[in-house]
């Protein structure tokens, strides 16, 4: 019994010792293997396979705004909208020229291409859709400062090659490109009036292209710089805006982050789209195809203008708040991005049209991320493409269309983490830590037990020791009272 005692209680003060150990380096270790994983590093497996070839699916849904009043907005009456879509594009994403360098950064050219998917639509590409002559329209606002002369003749080119405010092309012509006189006319006679040359569309220059020459850290010597953009172009920043805060290159390229991250921190990306950087905040944290997530949104104040909130006045200048003015890095073209509907926007905006129906549902954009990894799991980015138009003196076609923002289109990019790379990111990140956990508290609670059952048997065989002992006591006090008593 003693020595059966003693090894129970020797076995589990080894179990209680073991399980704490692996309490505490369980976490280093995986906090070792995680560094090493995400690493920019060609023999860091999956991480940098994920960084170099996205393999999740990533698809753009298109919507776009027809209208549907042509002649009545030229007579200065509210445009009326009606949104038709979606139109869906498988994205495939590559990377090109991908250079390492001695101070532990890596370049590289990330490359898009477009394939549409009939069967996620709901349309063809060659659904026709009247819109805003964009080419017409934003040429001639561009032209208002000309002298009357020079007007007149851009507006008998326009009504020679038969250019009208609004027209009616087909999906593929209206993204992808169409061919118009009025480019090669206007290259001619007004020189650098318009920043291209060949067929005109809104995503012509997206498809199998690139946003730039993007130098990011690869975390080699430092994970907690993994990814962080080093310069973009040669550039440590832009020169768009008015502001040095406004015109700086912060967070990652948008693809990932460094890992270990808490809900304090924000998300920060450089977008090339939008010109500038942006900057997601912590919404909550939950699960994410069962994985542990946090959910970042857009804050109300991304595109707020410097009345709202002063730090944004380096982006004017500004119209109503919720909209973007990125003419500057456009060519100075009228553009203007804001999330779908105008949403978190100035209600003028969209009650200056009709057809708009902003809500958080719908046009909120989001990321959940793995805060481990620093690895997005799904992601919705959604914004809004506007331009702004109004009649320009001097130039008869513009009628008497008043001073308004209209919405051409949105797209909501999506793409969620699938197949393998599911499986495998959950197999290491999730169900091996729960199985060291459970591993954990079932050898802390084994040991728990077999200490107690010794202590137990212990006990019990104190208990039987004593018990003679007791008797021969009793006995022997019973003898002296029984001599007294005599």
């Amino acid at each position: 019994m003693k020595v059966r005692s003693w090894i129970l209680g020797l076995a589990g003060v080894l179990l209680l010792i073991f399980a704490v150990g692996l309490l505490v380096t369980v976490p280093v270790i995986l906090k070792q293997q995680v560094t090493a994983k995400v690493q920019i590093d060609p023999d860091s497996g999956l991480a940098y396979t994920m960084w170099r070839d996205i393999p999740v699916p990533l698809y753009m849904s298109l919507y776009l705004f027809e209208v549907k009043n042509p002649q009545e907005i030229l007579y200065g009456e509210k445009p009326v909208l009606e949104e038709r879509g979606p139109y869906v594009y498988r994205e495939y994403r590559w990377k090109s020229n991908i250079t390492f360098h001695n101070n532990y950064t890596v370049s590289y050219r990330e490359y898009k291409r477009y394939h549409f998917c009939s069967e996620r639509s709901a349309g063809s590409e060659s659904d026709e859709i009247v819109l805003p002559n964009v080419l017409a329209l934003g040429a001639a606002l561009m032209a208002e400062d000309l002298p009357y002369a020079l007007k007149l003749i851009f507006s008998t080119a326009l009504k020679t090659f038969n250019e009208t405010p609004f027209i009616k092309k087909s999906v593929k012509e209206i993204m992808w490109g169409y061919d118009d006189p009025l480019v090669d006319f206007l290259n001619r006679i007004f020189p650098g009036i318009i920043p291209f040359k060949g067929k005109f569309g809104l995503f012509v220059e997206m498809n199998n292209s690139n946003a730039g020459l993007f130098t990011v850290y690869t975390g080699v010597n430092n994970i907690a710089k993994v990814h962080l953009v080093d310069n973009w172009n040669g550039l440590k920043e832009v020169n768009y805006w008015r502001s040095d805060q406004c015109n700086m290159i912060n967070g990652t390229a948008g693809e990932m982050w460094p890992p270990f991250m808490t809900p304090s921190d924000a998300l920060t990306f450089f977008s090339p789209d939008s010109c500038r950087t942006l900057e997601l905040v912590f919404q909550k944290s939950g699960r994410t195809f069962g994985i542990p997530s946090f959910r970042y949104i857009a804050p109300k104040t991304m595109f707020a203008n410097g009345t709202v909130y002063p730090p944004n006045e380096g982006f004017c200048p500004c119209r109503q708040s919720g909209v973007l003015n990125v003419s500057t890095c456009r060519h100075n073209v009228q553009v203007f991005i804001s999330y779908p509907h105008f949403y978190n926007a100035d209600p003028a905006l969209w009650e200056a049209v009709s057809g708009l129906h902003p809500n958080e549902k719908d046009h909120a954009l989001f990321i959940d991320i793995h805060p481990l990894t620093g690895i997005p799991l799904k992601i919705s980015i959604k914004l809004q493409l506007n331009l702004f138009v109004k009649a320009v003196h001097g130039i008869k076609e513009t009628g008497n269309i008043q001073p308004v923002l209209l919405p051409l289109l949105w797209f909501d990019e999506m793409g969620y983490i699938d197949g393998p790379p599911l499986h495998t990111f959950y197999n290491f990140l999730v169900l091996v830590p729960i199985v060291f956990e459970y591993l954990q508290y079932t050898l802390i609670a084994v040991g728990c037990l077999l200490v107690l059952i010794a202590v137990v048997l212990k006990i019990v065989h104190w208990k039987q020791q004593m018990l003679p002992d007791l008797r021969s006591i009793s006995s022997t006090l019973f003898l002296i009272s029984d001599v007294q008593n005599l």
